[in-house]
């Protein structure tokens, strides 16, 4: 008689977080066409590569988020207001093999915002729920975070949340900082 077979692996399901203005939840297919206008926006891409994103490369990003989920146990959140249910912009954690050592083996913090939420204290809030779910459920020395030159944004919201610059360099041309925060840093 032969063994049954190996079970698959049990794939994660991104949690579900709340924070007093903000929803964070998985992705959606049906959030294709708000996340291609966020990454379609000239404006929102300034600072990430400075190129808008057509809608097969903002599809596969989706697809990526999800796959990270599932291979890595994190990855990225859709950001939505609760009184509204407004969608404001994605956050999370990345695993992107950018090329940059100081970055292998550890997840990368990413956030990005649309227009609308800006300035309104959103990417702090979401992100200080996205490291609080990390200090206790990934087992990470620390967290790293690029920021490229002249972001003065996200440096200020890097900063908040305890990220530390520690190297500056460049990645596809752009000058960018390496910020690292350690698990359970505030």
């Amino acid at each position: 008689m032969s063994e049954p077979p190996v079970p698959p692996p049990s794939i994660p399901l991104p949690p579900v977080l709340y924070t007093e203005r903000l929803l964070l939840r998985p992705h959606r297919s049906s959030d294709f066409d708000t996340c291609c206008a966020l990454w379609g926006d000239a404006k929102v891409v300034r600072h990430i590569g400075g190129a808008v994103q057509e809608s097969q490369a903002v599809w596969f990003r989706i697809l990526r988020y999800a796959g990270m989920w599932s291979l890595l146990g994190f990855g990225m959140w859709v950001l939505e207001e609760r009184g509204t249910g407004a969608f404001l912009g994605e956050a999370g954690l990345l695993s992107t093999c950018r090329g940059l050592p100081e970055l292998d083996g550890m997840p990368e913090a990413g956030w990005v915002l649309g227009p609308d939420a800006w300035g309104r204290g959103f990417a702090s809030e979401a992100m200080g729920a996205i490291l609080g779910w990390a200090d206790v459920d990934l087992a990470v020395p620390s967290i790293r975070c690029i920021i490229e030159d002249g972001n003065d944004a996200s440096v200020r919201v890097a900063e908040k949340l305890g990220f530390r610059k520690f190297l500056d360099t460049v990645l596809h041309g752009a000058p960018i900082g390496v910020f690292d925060r350690a698990s359970g840093a505030t």
